[in-house]
């Protein structure tokens, strides 16, 4: 069976290298590739400003900072692990409210982000 399988990977190998496409495709111009939908930085509140450091940033990044928030001050409900009590800094952004859940956040940040102009 290793041999079958390793001479696919030889042959695929050999065909993405001469594919000419295969080095275009790579590289558009400046080598940086082009963010849109969920991955674009969108501009934010003075609140979420505040709290991730950026005037723009993408959703996936504002989550990721408030995970590593709520794991550095160990904010997750030990009986519930679904439930986020909030800090002071939790609340300017959840809305003053004590706690969450955990498939809340989503919701309670999309207020934050601002349509582009």
């Amino acid at each position: 069976m290793a041999r079958v399988f390793g001479a696919c990977r030889v042959l695929m190998a050999a065909k993405a290298a001469s594919s000419p496409n295969a080095a275009s495709s790579a590289k558009e111009g400046t080598g940086k590739l082009k963010t849109s939908g969920i991955l674009k930085p969108l501009p934010v509140t003075q609140a979420m400003k505040e709290f991730v450091g950026a005037s723009e940033i993408s959703r996936p990044d504002v989550v990721k900072k408030i995970w590593e928030h709520i794991k550095a001050n160990k904010l997750q409900n030990p009986a519930n692990k679904r439930e986020i009590q909030c800090d002071e800094k939790l609340k300017t952004i959840f809305q003053g409210r004590d706690k969450i859940g955990m498939l809340e956040m989503a919701k309670l940040i999309t207020p934050h982000f601002l349509k582009p102009n």
